[in-house]
């Protein structure tokens, strides 16, 4: 019997969530994301310690020191988990700007060419990278600039329509729903638990997939976050979706049957109107989206306390 997985992967991209090599040498997937808080985990297992060690000793002479060093240190870190997933991944790896500038256009913009400039001194070509960036009317903003540059973008931290318009506005290569953590939040205030496709985090990609499909947007919908399987293949034949380990070994060991629940020919046909969006509108809208505006917060603010946790274990090593 065909598994779930395989059967998953014959209608989707199937990304890896996680910035455990051996997770996904097992799961063979076509792309991996990291982010942040998936590379503080990692640091402090004892198999990816080498790359932070390398990443500090590298920069024990540097002229920098204090924040500036520390940052230093950590983008280098960021290359060094990025070029070993491209070494297993056919395909590309995403690379968080520092989501303290989720809100400052040009230090994501420098952040961003940064990055890749860093990738492309080692002989890593920007095509097999997306640098990924909140989903703010800044970040927007500022993965404009960067496509214009030939930099593709991943916005991630994505919650409602609004931040989805602004992003294909601005042509990003991809956007990165969270499909998880809408979840949580209506499970939360509702205390009611969802399944299937009545789930809003699934809803919520669903309707923007077809909003993207109907109105021929190249940027793709990668959907993300995942809680349970259901919320997978509810979204079978989304451009493409990241899974954690956990989810992925479930899909591998079930022969479950996986349908195309998504479909960008049916969602051409759909009936819905054009919002033609201006900064203001996006703010109206995402207040007006209490959900949307409380998880973009709450996301922006958990990375961002994992980088300071991340910085805190490098200034301890100098």
């Amino acid at each position: 019997m065909t598994s779930s997985l395989d059967q998953l992967k014959a209608l989707t991209t199937v990304v890896a969530d996680t910035g455990d090599f051996e997770s996904i040498r097992q799961f063979s997937p076509q792309d991996a994301t990291t982010n942040p808080t998936l590379i503080f985990k990692a640091v402090q297992q004892a198999e990816y310690k080498p790359l932070l060690e390398k990443a500090i000793a590298d920069n024990k002479n540097s002229p920098l020191s204090g924040s500036a060093l520390h940052r230093k240190v950590i983008d280098d870190l960021l290359i060094a988990f990025g070029r070993k997933i491209l070494e297993i991944v056919p395909g590309r790896v995403s690379t968080e700007v520092d989501a303290r500038l989720s809100f400052d256009v040009d230090a994501t913009v420098a952040k961003a060419r940064y990055l890749i400039g860093l990738y492309e001194a080692l002989g890593t070509p920007r095509e097999r990278i997306l640098i990924k960036i909140a989903s703010t009317w800044e970040g927007a903003q500022a993965a404009a600039v960067c496509q214009k540059e030939g930099i593709n973008c991943n916005l991630t931290l994505l919650f409602s329509l609004p931040q989805a318009i602004a992003c294909a506005d601005a042509g990003v290569r991809l956007i990165s729903p969270f499909v998880g953590r809408i979840y949580d939040y209506f499970k939360a205030t509702t205390g009611k638990e969802y399944h299937g496709a009545e789930d809003p985090g699934v809803q919520s990609v669903r309707t923007v997939y077809a909003y993207y499909k109907k109105f021929g947007y190249s940027t793709q919908v990668m959907g993300a976050s995942f809680r349970n399987v259901s919320q997978i293949t509810e979204l079978a034949g989304c451009d493409l979706l990241t899974i954690s380990p956990d989810l992925l070994e479930k899909l591998q060991n079930s022969t479950d049957p996986v349908e195309r629940k998504l479909d960008a020919a049916a969602a051409k046909e759909a009936l819905i109107e054009r919002i033609n969006l201006d900064e203001k509108l996006f703010r109206w809208m995402l207040n007006e989206d209490a959900m949307a505006t409380d998880k973009l917060g709450d996301g922006i603010r958990k990375f961002a306390a994992d980088i300071v946790k991340l910085e805190g274990i490098i200034a301890a090593s100098f």
